[in-house]
């Protein structure tokens, strides 16, 4: 279904606006008393507000055209339908199939999708529950304070990211950690507190063959039974129970995770239509669904599920997460916009900028349409950025007055988890005081002449001034819950489809990680001390791996 969008008539249309294209959102507000209600819409219980962007009712009119003429909507119904829209790997893209209700049917090559997806469920939410309960018990009978995930990618950054979002809805008593990086100071510093008596890893890697994964769990084997043998608790006869008891596995590689020492039994399976930064709502959730509990996740798949519902059936005027892509595909191909920031004014959200990074820049990072053909146009965005006030004592001076144009999109919630007060003051008010004033100080700016009547010295006006017409997406929603943390993934996982739509890419492959891949593990022996193979590198490679070398003690 790839369609070069510079062919279309709507590109011309918009490329056509984009060459005249100035905008004073100071005179917008002015002189339009609908602007507000004409670019705000709800999607769930997501209130979105897209007033402050570069959008005047011409532009989203043309680019509406443009996701008609590149067939965005028969796009969506083709990956909810399960066709093979991952075209380089041949594969259904169905995550939305991930929160589908019970009972609903959905076959794809002769497979019962919905029923497959709620057998693991039931699966991973019985697990959850002896855990939680305290009637999964370690080696010494002992029930688990500490689950330990270890993954990589998707299988890090979606649970870490929902449990850090989550930690109020966190069963007392329960302690989550997450080890990605190959680096061995991450696993040392996630265990080395941890009694492991009481301490359950789960290792989550859909083939069991991912190097740093399975580095990472080698090391928490070792730990976990050098542990056991200091205190006596364990022979050389039952490591494989203290295995068996202490470690289980989101994987569909079975025969690896019995090889390993984990009983199958204890394996929870995922599919190949789910793509590593799409699955937090798959098996590769445990670790989360055992902190907030099953009724807390299921609230977190409902959540996805009102916003696949909103963008498979809300009608295009209204459709959120077709309007926020259509948008940012304004600002990157007619606008000049390189980067994208993404500034949760919830400190619990603190690692949602980093899933982002991953959902959007490996999902649309790419220079090759479906077809095959090189786009002549760029693609994706840079996504970036921090909670809240932090951001704004960093990097909001270069938002504020510097030459990039940098959209934003700032999320906030009416409720806070913690209602605290300083003295008299609401500190969740003060907080929010911050929110408003950022996208309204980034839309109006103060022109010359308003800081001039504050009695400025003449000689630095230049430098108070700002020049406003900065964009801004405002996302508000009642409270950070289960559901809510759900309805804000799905919503961008539809905006980065969106985006791939138009721009004719497979949004779900991830080709552009693997080359780094094999060439790590080309150069291993090379960085061991194998002359042979640190010859047949380059030469700066080669002096790279000779200064460590010598420099390694």
């Amino acid at each position: 279904m790839s369609i070069d969008p510079t062919t279309t008539t709507a590109w011309q249309a918009l490329q056509d606006l984009a060459d005249v294209f100035t905008i004073d959102l100071r005179e917008e507000f002015d002189n339009d008393d609908n602007r507000v209600a004409d670019f705000t819409a709800r999607a769930s219980d997501l209130y979105v507000d897209m007033s402050k962007s570069l959008l005047t009712r011409e532009v989203r009119d043309a680019l509406l055209s443009l996701a008609a003429e590149c067939k965005v909507e028969e796009y969506r119904d083709a990956m909810f339908a399960g066709d093979k829209i991952n075209v380089t790997e041949g594969r259904s893209v169905l995550h939305t199939a991930l929160r589908r209700k019970q009972g609903d049917t959905l076959t794809v090559d002769g497979q019962d999708v919905i029923g497959d997806v709620h057998a693991e469920l039931d699966k991973v939410y019985d697990f959850a529950n002896r855990v939680r309960s305290g009637q999964w018990r370690g080696i010494t009978g002992k029930p688990i304070t500490h689950v330990v995930n270890i993954g990589i990618g998707g299988s890090d950054l979606g649970p870490k990211m929902a449990y850090e979002a989550l930690k109020p809805y966190v069963q007392d008593g329960l302690e989550c950690r997450f080890v990605s990086n190959i680096d061995p100071s991450d696993i040392y510093e996630n265990t080395v507190d941890l009694d492991a008596e009481t301490t359950l890893f789960i290792i989550a890697s859909k083939t069991f063959t991912t190097l740093e994964t399975l580095t990472n769990a080698r090391l928490a084997r070792t730990w976990l039974l050098d542990q056991l043998r200091d205190q006596g608790i364990v022979t050389e006869d039952s490591e494989s129970e203290a295995i068996a008891k202490h470690f289980v596995a989101v994987s569909t590689a079975l025969d690896k995770v019995a090889e390993f020492g984990i009983d199958p039994d204890n394996a929870f399976g995922f599919w190949d239509w789910v793509g590593g930064r799409y699955s937090v709502d798959s098996a590769i959730g445990t670790s989360l669904v055992v902190a907030i509990g099953p009724e807390n996740f299921a609230e977190f798949l409902a959540g996805f599920r009102a916003i696949d519902e909103h963008f498979a059936n809300e009608p295009a005027e209204g459709n959120v997460p077709l309007l926020l892509g259509l948008l940012n595909v304004w600002y990157v191909n007619f606008l000049g916009a390189e980067s994208h920031a993404v500034l949760p004014y919830v400190q619990y959200l603190h690692r949602f900028p980093a899933y982002m990074q991953q959902l959007t820049m490996e999902s649309n990072g790419k220079s090759v349409r479906s077809d095959g053909s090189y786009t002549e146009y760029d693609t994706g965005e840079i996504f970036w950025g921090e909670p809240g006030t932090n951001g704004q004592h960093a990097f909001y001076q270069l938002i504020h007055q510097g030459t990039r144009l940098i959209p934003c999109d700032f999320i906030a919630v009416a409720n806070p988890a913690h209602g605290l007060k300083d003295g008299e003051t609401d500190v969740h008010e003060l907080l929010l005081a911050n929110f408003f004033a950022q996208t309204k100080a980034l839309a109006f700016g103060k022109t010359e002449e308003e800081v001039r009547a504050e009695g400025t010295e003449e000689k630095i006006v230049p430098a108070r001034i700002f020049e406003g017409n900065k964009p801004s997406t405002s996302i508000m929603a009642p409270e950070l819950s289960p559901k809510v943390l759900g309805e804000l993934i799905a919503l961008y996982e539809h905006i980065t489809f969106v985006e791939g739509a138009v721009w004719g890419i497979d949004s779900f492959d991830q080709w552009g990680v693997e080359l780094g891949k094999q060439l790590a593990k080309d150069l291993t022996p090379a960085v061991a001390g194998d002359e042979k193979a640190l010859r047949e590198t380059d030469a700066s490679t080669r002096a790279l791996i000779d200064y460590y070398r010598n420099e390694r003690e």
